[in-house]
Protein backbone atom coordinates (compact mmCIF):
# COMPACT_ATOMS: atom_id res chain seq x y z
CA UNK A 1 0.00 0.00 0.00
CA UNK A 2 1.21 3.48 -0.83
CA UNK A 3 1.83 5.71 2.18
CA UNK A 4 1.15 9.39 1.69
CA UNK A 5 4.01 11.80 2.38
CA UNK A 6 4.48 13.14 5.89
CA UNK A 7 5.49 10.01 7.75
CA UNK A 8 7.93 7.18 7.41
CA UNK A 9 6.33 3.88 8.44
CA UNK A 10 7.66 0.35 8.86
CA UNK A 11 6.44 -2.73 10.70
CA UNK A 12 7.74 -6.20 11.39
CA UNK A 13 6.17 -9.22 13.06
CA UNK A 14 8.30 -12.24 13.91
CA UNK A 15 7.33 -15.63 15.34
CA UNK A 16 10.28 -15.48 17.78
CA UNK A 17 12.52 -18.39 18.72
CA UNK A 18 10.25 -20.70 20.70
CA UNK A 19 6.73 -20.47 19.28
CA UNK A 20 5.31 -22.56 16.44
CA UNK A 21 3.21 -19.78 14.98
CA UNK A 22 2.51 -16.08 15.23
CA UNK A 23 -0.47 -14.94 17.32
CA UNK A 24 0.41 -11.26 16.89
CA UNK A 25 -1.19 -9.10 14.19
CA UNK A 26 -0.42 -5.63 12.91
CA UNK A 27 -1.82 -3.27 10.29
CA UNK A 28 -1.50 0.19 8.82
CA UNK A 29 -4.38 1.88 6.97
CA UNK A 30 -5.05 5.05 5.01
CA UNK A 31 -8.28 5.98 3.18
CA UNK A 32 -8.34 5.62 -0.60
CA UNK A 33 -9.17 9.23 -1.50
CA UNK A 34 -7.31 12.38 -0.51
CA UNK A 35 -10.59 13.94 0.54
CA UNK A 36 -11.24 11.11 3.02
CA UNK A 37 -7.62 11.21 4.12
CA UNK A 38 -8.07 14.81 5.19
CA UNK A 39 -10.95 13.81 7.46
CA UNK A 40 -9.72 10.46 8.74
CA UNK A 41 -5.92 10.50 8.64
CA UNK A 42 -3.92 7.33 9.26
CA UNK A 43 -4.55 4.29 11.46
CA UNK A 44 -2.01 1.82 12.91
CA UNK A 45 -2.84 -1.21 15.08
CA UNK A 46 -0.98 -4.00 16.90
CA UNK A 47 -2.57 -6.94 18.72
CA UNK A 48 -1.24 -9.93 20.65
CA UNK A 49 -3.66 -12.86 20.76
CA UNK A 50 -4.06 -15.56 23.39
CA UNK A 51 -6.10 -18.69 23.93
CA UNK A 52 -4.26 -21.52 22.23
CA UNK A 53 -2.45 -20.82 19.01
CA UNK A 54 -5.46 -20.91 16.68
CA UNK A 55 -7.68 -18.99 19.08
CA UNK A 56 -5.01 -16.37 19.68
CA UNK A 57 -4.28 -15.98 15.99
CA UNK A 58 -7.97 -15.61 15.20
CA UNK A 59 -8.55 -13.09 18.03
CA UNK A 60 -5.72 -10.76 17.01
CA UNK A 61 -6.73 -10.97 13.33
CA UNK A 62 -10.38 -10.19 14.17
CA UNK A 63 -9.34 -7.24 16.34
CA UNK A 64 -7.10 -5.65 13.71
CA UNK A 65 -9.57 -6.18 10.84
CA UNK A 66 -12.59 -4.98 12.83
CA UNK A 67 -10.91 -1.82 14.12
CA UNK A 68 -9.78 -1.01 10.59
CA UNK A 69 -13.32 -1.57 9.20
CA UNK A 70 -15.06 0.45 11.87
CA UNK A 71 -12.50 3.25 11.78
CA UNK A 72 -12.85 3.49 7.99
CA UNK A 73 -16.60 3.97 8.35
CA UNK A 74 -16.70 6.15 11.45
CA UNK A 75 -13.55 8.27 11.59
CA UNK A 76 -15.08 11.39 10.09
CA UNK A 77 -17.19 11.67 13.27
CA UNK A 78 -14.04 11.98 15.38
CA UNK A 79 -11.02 9.67 15.55
CA UNK A 80 -11.30 8.90 19.27
CA UNK A 81 -14.95 7.84 19.10
CA UNK A 82 -14.18 5.77 16.01
CA UNK A 83 -11.32 3.96 17.80
CA UNK A 84 -13.44 3.25 20.88
CA UNK A 85 -16.32 1.97 18.75
CA UNK A 86 -13.85 -0.25 16.87
CA UNK A 87 -12.67 -1.74 20.17
CA UNK A 88 -16.26 -2.39 21.32
CA UNK A 89 -17.22 -4.08 18.04
CA UNK A 90 -13.99 -6.15 18.00
CA UNK A 91 -14.68 -7.30 21.58
CA UNK A 92 -18.17 -8.46 20.56
CA UNK A 93 -16.94 -10.19 17.39
CA UNK A 94 -14.30 -12.14 19.30
CA UNK A 95 -16.85 -13.19 21.93
CA UNK A 96 -19.28 -14.31 19.20
CA UNK A 97 -16.52 -16.27 17.49
CA UNK A 98 -15.65 -18.06 20.74
CA UNK A 99 -19.33 -18.86 21.34
CA UNK A 100 -19.57 -20.37 17.85
CA UNK A 101 -16.30 -22.32 18.28
CA UNK A 102 -16.29 -23.80 21.81
CA UNK A 103 -12.75 -25.12 21.32
CA UNK A 104 -11.60 -21.48 21.33
CA UNK A 105 -13.20 -20.57 24.66
CA UNK A 106 -10.80 -18.22 26.45
CA UNK A 107 -9.56 -16.60 23.24
CA UNK A 108 -8.79 -12.90 23.49
CA UNK A 109 -6.24 -10.31 22.47
CA UNK A 110 -4.43 -7.19 23.56
CA UNK A 111 -4.81 -4.27 21.20
CA UNK A 112 -3.18 -0.87 20.84
CA UNK A 113 -4.37 1.42 18.04
CA UNK A 114 -3.43 4.94 17.06
CA UNK A 115 -4.97 7.43 14.67
CA UNK A 116 -2.88 10.23 13.26
CA UNK A 117 -4.83 13.10 11.81
CA UNK A 118 -2.61 15.91 10.61
CA UNK A 119 -0.34 16.16 13.68
CA UNK A 120 -2.96 15.15 16.24
CA UNK A 121 -2.40 11.73 17.81
CA UNK A 122 -5.37 9.75 19.15
CA UNK A 123 -4.92 6.30 20.66
CA UNK A 124 -6.72 3.55 22.56
CA UNK A 125 -5.55 0.31 24.10
CA UNK A 126 -6.52 -2.80 26.05
CA UNK A 127 -3.97 -5.20 27.54
CA UNK A 128 -0.19 -4.84 27.59
CA UNK A 129 0.81 -3.98 24.02
CA UNK A 130 2.44 -0.56 24.22
CA UNK A 131 2.72 2.79 22.49
CA UNK A 132 5.84 4.91 23.02
CA UNK A 133 6.65 8.44 21.91
CA UNK A 134 10.25 9.39 21.15
CA UNK A 135 10.95 13.14 21.15
CA UNK A 136 14.09 15.23 21.69
CA UNK A 137 16.18 12.25 22.76
CA UNK A 138 13.61 10.99 25.31
CA UNK A 139 11.30 7.98 25.22
CA UNK A 140 7.92 8.14 26.94
CA UNK A 141 5.43 5.30 27.34
CA UNK A 142 1.94 6.59 26.51
CA UNK A 143 -0.01 3.45 27.53
CA UNK A 144 -0.27 1.72 30.90
CA UNK A 145 -0.34 -2.07 30.98
CA UNK A 146 -3.62 -3.70 31.92
CA UNK A 147 -1.85 -6.45 33.82
CA UNK A 148 -1.65 -7.85 37.31
CA UNK A 149 1.95 -6.69 37.65
CA UNK A 150 1.10 -3.27 36.17
CA UNK A 151 -1.41 -2.86 38.98
CA UNK A 152 1.20 -3.77 41.60
CA UNK A 153 3.58 -1.15 40.19
CA UNK A 154 0.87 1.53 40.15
CA UNK A 155 -0.05 0.79 43.75
CA UNK A 156 3.61 0.98 44.82
CA UNK A 157 3.92 -2.70 45.78
CA UNK A 158 6.51 -3.41 43.06
CA UNK A 159 9.23 -1.30 41.46
CA UNK A 160 9.02 -1.16 37.67
CA UNK A 161 12.43 -2.86 37.28
CA UNK A 162 11.20 -5.74 39.48
CA UNK A 163 8.05 -6.01 37.37
CA UNK A 164 10.04 -6.84 34.25
CA UNK A 165 11.08 -10.22 35.65
CA UNK A 166 8.03 -10.99 37.78
CA UNK A 167 6.80 -14.57 37.14
CA UNK A 168 3.21 -13.33 36.73
CA UNK A 169 3.99 -10.44 34.40
CA UNK A 170 1.99 -11.98 31.54
CA UNK A 171 -1.32 -12.11 33.45
CA UNK A 172 -3.65 -9.52 31.93
CA UNK A 173 -6.46 -7.72 33.76
CA UNK A 174 -8.20 -6.75 30.50
CA UNK A 175 -8.29 -8.06 26.94
CA UNK A 176 -10.58 -7.82 23.92
CA UNK A 177 -12.93 -10.83 23.96
CA UNK A 178 -12.47 -11.46 27.70
CA UNK A 179 -15.20 -10.61 30.23
CA UNK A 180 -18.52 -8.98 29.45
CA UNK A 181 -17.40 -5.41 28.93
CA UNK A 182 -14.40 -3.91 27.24
CA UNK A 183 -12.51 -1.22 29.14
CA UNK A 184 -10.30 0.52 26.59
CA UNK A 185 -8.10 3.37 27.80
CA UNK A 186 -8.09 6.43 25.56
CA UNK A 187 -7.08 9.99 26.44
CA UNK A 188 -9.94 12.45 25.94
CA UNK A 189 -7.80 14.96 24.06
CA UNK A 190 -5.38 14.27 21.23
CA UNK A 191 -1.65 14.72 21.72
CA UNK A 192 -0.04 17.33 19.45
CA UNK A 193 2.90 15.76 17.64
CA UNK A 194 5.99 17.67 16.59
CA UNK A 195 8.18 17.35 13.51
CA UNK A 196 10.58 14.45 13.90
CA UNK A 197 8.55 12.66 16.61
CA UNK A 198 8.74 8.86 16.47
CA UNK A 199 5.92 6.52 17.56
CA UNK A 200 6.61 2.89 18.47
CA UNK A 201 3.78 0.35 18.73
CA UNK A 202 4.87 -3.04 20.07
CA UNK A 203 3.77 -6.26 21.76
CA UNK A 204 5.28 -7.59 25.00
CA UNK A 205 7.47 -9.94 22.95
CA UNK A 206 9.55 -6.85 22.26
CA UNK A 207 9.28 -4.63 25.34
CA UNK A 208 9.82 -7.45 27.84
CA UNK A 209 13.26 -8.12 26.31
CA UNK A 210 14.44 -4.75 24.96
CA UNK A 211 14.87 -1.89 27.42
CA UNK A 212 13.51 1.60 26.73
CA UNK A 213 17.00 3.21 26.41
CA UNK A 214 17.88 0.54 23.82
CA UNK A 215 14.69 1.25 21.87
CA UNK A 216 15.48 4.95 21.98
CA UNK A 217 18.99 4.55 20.63
CA UNK A 218 17.91 2.14 17.87
CA UNK A 219 14.98 4.20 16.54
CA UNK A 220 16.86 7.49 16.63
CA UNK A 221 19.92 6.18 14.78
CA UNK A 222 18.25 4.29 11.90
CA UNK A 223 15.44 4.58 9.39
CA UNK A 224 12.14 2.98 10.41
CA UNK A 225 12.62 -0.23 8.47
CA UNK A 226 16.13 -1.05 9.73
CA UNK A 227 15.10 0.00 13.27
CA UNK A 228 12.30 -2.60 13.18
CA UNK A 229 14.76 -5.25 11.99
CA UNK A 230 17.31 -4.33 14.66
CA UNK A 231 14.73 -4.38 17.50
CA UNK A 232 13.44 -7.81 16.46
CA UNK A 233 17.00 -9.11 16.10
CA UNK A 234 17.82 -7.96 19.64
CA UNK A 235 14.71 -9.63 21.11
CA UNK A 236 15.53 -12.86 19.26
CA UNK A 237 19.12 -12.75 20.51
CA UNK A 238 17.71 -12.69 24.06
CA UNK A 239 15.88 -15.99 23.47
CA UNK A 240 12.66 -14.51 21.97
CA UNK A 241 10.24 -16.81 23.82
CA UNK A 242 7.20 -14.92 22.48
CA UNK A 243 6.09 -13.50 19.13
CA UNK A 244 7.70 -10.11 18.49
CA UNK A 245 5.85 -7.29 16.72
CA UNK A 246 6.84 -3.66 16.24
CA UNK A 247 5.53 -0.80 14.11
CA UNK A 248 7.37 2.52 13.84
CA UNK A 249 5.94 5.80 12.52
CA UNK A 250 8.23 8.78 12.20
CA UNK A 251 6.76 12.23 11.57
CA UNK A 252 8.64 13.98 8.78
CA UNK A 253 11.23 16.38 10.20
CA UNK A 254 9.98 19.20 7.97
CA UNK A 255 6.40 18.74 9.15
CA UNK A 256 4.97 18.03 5.69
CA UNK A 257 2.16 15.79 6.94
CA UNK A 258 0.77 15.35 3.44
CA UNK A 259 -2.81 16.06 2.46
Amino acid sequence: MEIRPGIEMASLSDVGCQRQNNEDATSYWEPKTDDEFQRKGRLAVVADGMGGYEGGQEASRLAVETIEDVYGQEAANGPRDALLKGFRVAHERIREYADAHPEFQGMGTTCTALALNDQSLYFAHVGDSRLYLVRDGNILRLTRDHSYVGRLVESGVLRSDEAEHHPQRHILTAALGAGTDVAADSPTNPLALENGDILILCTDGLWSLVQEPEMLSIVTSRDASSACAELVKLARKRSGPDNITVQILRVAPNGAMGH
